[in-house]
């Protein structure tokens, strides 16, 4: 029988806690509840749960500076839970920056209230399933020009050294990298890797490869990795060798 998935749910608004939890809980997970930010922080030190659905509008401390702490943020104290742990943030606001500024930070989705429980349950499945090793053992580590990117450990280096991703992140590289030098529009890129509808917000695609190319590229402004082409989309450039 497989371990329930435990799934950190951070809002301060009860009725919004108690709705999550109980379709959450409907669909076999395990849901443990924090109201503020210093709660959420106190919980993630005693344990990393699964997932966390994280409201940005937090008494205390704030979405946004939690998600800077799991993440690692040179500015914030970093937390001793992992730092890979998915992150949906919830947020009652329309703004896209606000939107922008989550992603930039390493969240991987968000949902925008009000929103329809059963979507937040689908893309709590969604992120799970894409942030798991594959079941299927014959998929093989890829390397070109010294980035290595091995998909049932979900790990990556670029020569030799180990580089830190979040499941979002990892799941575009690795769609890219399974598809050399093919172009795919920002849309294509959101039907494939988030796996569902996502409103038509190409920016979210456009986050993660900048964070991909802070990453991963020696130089991100002139990436040889994950390249533009512009007025189409992004693909994936095999580098010559050296």
């Amino acid at each position: 029988m497989s371990k329930k998935r435990n799934i950190l749910v951070v809002d301060d608004e009860r009725t919004i806690r108690e709705v999550v939890r109980r379709y959450l809980e409907l669909e076999g997970f395990v849901v443990t509840e924090a109201e503020t930010g210093p709660q959420a922080l106190s919980i993630l030190q005693e344990g990393p749960p699964d997932l966390i659905v994280l409201d940005i509008m937090l008494p205390g401390v704030d979405g946004f500076a939690i998600t800077r702490r799991l993440r690692g943020a040179a500015d914030h104290n970093p937390l001793r839970a992992d730092g890979d742990i998915p992150i949906i943030l919830l947020t009652a606001r329309g703004n896209e920056v606000d939107r922008v500024a989550g992603l930039e930070l390493g969240a991987d989705d968000y949902v925008t209230k009000p929103f329809s429980p059963r979507e937040l349950v689908a893309r709590v499945k969604t992120v799970l399933r894409r942030s798991s090793p594959p079941e299927n053992e014959s998929e093989s580590p890829l390397e070109y020009a010294g980035l290595l990117v091995d998909p049932r450990s979900r790990s990556v280096s670029v020569h030799g050294k180990a580089v830190s991703l979040t499941a979002k992140e990892f799941d575009l590289l690795w769609f890219l990298l399974r598809h050399p030098r093919q172009v795919f529009r920002r849309e294509q890129l959101l039907n494939n890797v988030w796996g569902y509808e996502y409103y038509g917000d190409e920016s979210t695609v456009t986050v993660h490869v900048r964070r991909l190319r802070e990453k991963l590229e020696p130089n991100p402004s002139k990436p040889i990795y994950v390249q533009t082409v512009w007025g189409v989309g992004y693909k994936f450039e095999i580098p010559a060798e050296n």
